[in-house]
């Protein structure tokens, strides 16, 4: 069955009202330790009930994907995919970086999305071919042409098995960055990554993993914006990616250059 992105955008839309009601007026309760300095909060937990239920009723043909409980249904390759409140650590710690993350993904592609940043009053969405908005006004990427003069993001240092050696990428990288960019920051949240590339508040960003429920949405709307998102060689973005690179259009090359360049030499040396 056809999916239309933008006819499903306010059921979207209305999830994440739902989920916003819980993150504004539920403290935090109980921290479930998930991994080594992995977390979820009881907050986590219920706005993916929450949303998890709603969506089963009103959309019982897509699938749902959510971070702390998995996958049910995607028989036919549509889902939708929720981050509950991406940026957990910044939560707990009363620090405003965080928010819903609710994707639509059909095939393996990002077709809708919407992110809702509660603590700083902004709501962000897009849909395929429809543009991407914040609070209702339409979003542009920024249209900076020289690597010299961009703010840069990156993503979390990496933490649990595996972390030594894809660490190993990404402290080489912020070295890089650090001699070619204008600033670099680390703002503890993917979906604030992607939609402040998609908002021009940001010029680019690199997260060097590719979690569905971290990107989906986010991935949208800075597409929607302008932006270009790749995987780390270059190819159209999917959930299949390794990493997920978002830039302004005029300084994606060089800045796809740059951080393949650190990976690989980190590689070579590690």
């Amino acid at each position: 069955m056809p999916v239309d992105p933008c006819a499903l955008l306010p059921v979207a839309e209305h999830a994440v009202n739902i989920a916003t009601e819980i993150v504004r007026t539920m403290l935090p309760g109980a921290v479930t330790a998930k991994g080594d300095r992995d977390m979820a909060t009881e907050v986590d937990y219920a706005v993916e009930h929450a949303v998890r239920d709603f969506l089963t009723g009103e959309t019982p043909e897509i699938g749902f994907l959510g971070e702390e409980e998995g996958l049910t249904g995607a028989e036919n390759g549509v889902m939708w995919v929720l981050d509950p409140l991406d940026g957990t650590a910044n939560f707990t710690h009363g620090i405003p970086l965080c928010g819903v993350s609710l994707g639509l993904v059909e095939h393996d592609r990002s077709i809708a999305g919407v992110i809702d940043l509660s603590f700083l009053g902004t709501r962000y969405a897009a849909a395929e071919g429809a543009g991407a908005t914040a609070n209702g006004r339409p979003i542009s990427a920024g249209p900076i042409d020289a690597l010299e003069d961009a703010i840069v993001s990156v993503g979390d240092y990496a933490v649990g098995e595996g972390a030594e050696a894809a660490n190993r990428v990404r402290l080489p990288l912020n070295y890089e960055l650090a001699t070619r960019v204008q600033r670099v920051r680390m703002l503890g949240s993917a979906a604030i990554d992607l939609v402040w590339v998609a908002e021009g508040k940001i010029d680019a960003c690199v997260i060097l993993t590719n979690k569905p429920w971290d990107t989906s949405a986010g991935v949208i709307i800075a597409r929607e914006a302008g932006a270009v998102v790749a995987d780390i060689d270059g190819s159209p973005h999917t959930t299949n990616s390794r990493a997920t690179i978002a830039a302004a259009p005029k300084i994606f090359a060089d800045f796809l250059d740059l951080v393949a360049k650190a990976e690989q030499d980190a590689l070579r040396t590690a």
